[in-house]
């Protein structure tokens, strides 16, 4: 069964966070530098996506979790694999290898899954984070018309880590956590070479932030803005995640519900962070609060971001089972470039 056969006969489930189920194991420096970064000379802990090559068995482990709790799509590893945010680490070279072995790991985890539990289809998602620069916004007030990176030179980096998301495999690729629009443009280019240069295409979803209650990603789009500056390409979904929880999601989702014909996505937050970082909303809470989107049938692809676990997404999850309705679509739709 393909995604796109999947996707005709369910809601999908995303999967939850990454960073909060790696936070879980208490990693160390050294945990995070594993056998080969031992000598590294500049600090390593924080750099989660490192751990698809320090402590793969980790990795799989929060995969197979996922699986576990009923997750139709597994996002790889690779939020930050791309040479802007390696370049903090001084790892720019390891983009590639980071981005292959991040699908490797997600796809032999499905793999194991099937062959121990239940042979049910599952699909592996190259996560494409937003870097942390814009091409929108001046970082130096005193200079408004500064960018500290040009859209060629996003697209570039961008076109690295998607290559080496197809060619190892990926089903989909996910640009996602997108606060700036013409970042994403940047992606959604570098996504189109890629395929041309490996010959083959694979389904692309683009999920954007709403950055607070005023409505609009950080470089100022609303909603409806956001949809619009990206329905040029043939997009397998777009929709929205983090920043915010479900309740405050809703409305930004509902009106590009409304206004899309491609399939919508959300993966709230776990609620708001608290005074010290952290992530209150338990699963029932979340759950209660993700109802409306799968009652009124707004979405197509339902998950979690920061904060969520396989126990909110195992909860989501039983959910969709009972009242998820698809969202109904205008027209049928044509993905293929």
């Amino acid at each position: 069964m393909t995604l796109e056969e999947l996707a005709k006969e369910k809601v999908l489930i995303l999967d939850g966070a990454m960073g909060t189920m790696i936070q879980r194991y208490n990693l160390t420096e050294s945990d995070y530098r594993g056998d080969r970064f031992a000598d590294w000379p500049s600090p390593l802990q924080g750099n989660n996506d490192l751990i698809s090559l320090s402590q793969p068995d980790i990795l799989k482990a929060i995969h197979k979790a996922y699986l576990e709790a009923g997750a139709d799509l597994l996002e790889t590893n690779t939020f930050n694999s791309n040479a802007i945010s390696m370049a903090d680490y001084h790892m720019e070279h390891l983009v590639t290898e980071l981005n292959a072995e991040a699908v490797k790991l997600a796809k032999a985890a499905i793999a194991e899954y099937q062959q121990e539990t239940e042979n049910r289809p599952a699909f592996v998602v190259g996560s494409i984070g937003p870097t942390n620069r814009t091409a929108s916004i001046s970082p130096d007030v005193n200079q408004p018309g500064y960018r500290a990176v040009s859209f060629d030179d996003l697209e570039q980096v961008y076109f690295e880590q998607a290559l080496a998301l197809i060619q190892a495999g990926a089903d989909a690729l996910m640009v996602e956590t997108v606060f700036d629009t013409l970042n994403a443009k940047a992606a959604l280019s570098a996504i189109y070479r890629a395929f041309q240069v490996a010959q083959q295409t694979i389904p692309v979803m683009v999920s954007g932030t709403i950055t607070d209650a005023s409505g609009r990603t950080l470089s100022g789009q609303t909603a409806e803005a956001f949809l619009i500056s990206l329905s040029h390409f043939p997009l397998f979904s777009i929709g929205f995640n983090c920043a915010l929880g479900a309740d405050q999601l809703l409305p930004y989702v509902q009106e590009i519900s409304r206004k899309s014909n491609f399939r919508i996505s959300a993966h709230p937050n776990a609620g708001l962070p608290n005074a010290f970082g952290q992530y209150d909303q338990g699963p029932e809470e979340m759950t209660e609060l993700i109802k409306p989107f799968l009652d009124l049938g707004v979405v197509d692809i339902i998950g979690g971001c920061c904060g969520t676990s396989p126990d909110h997404i195992l909860s989501i999850k039983k959910l969709a089972d009972t009242v998820g309705k698809r969202r109904e679509q205008k027209t049928e739709m044509d993905h293929a470039l």
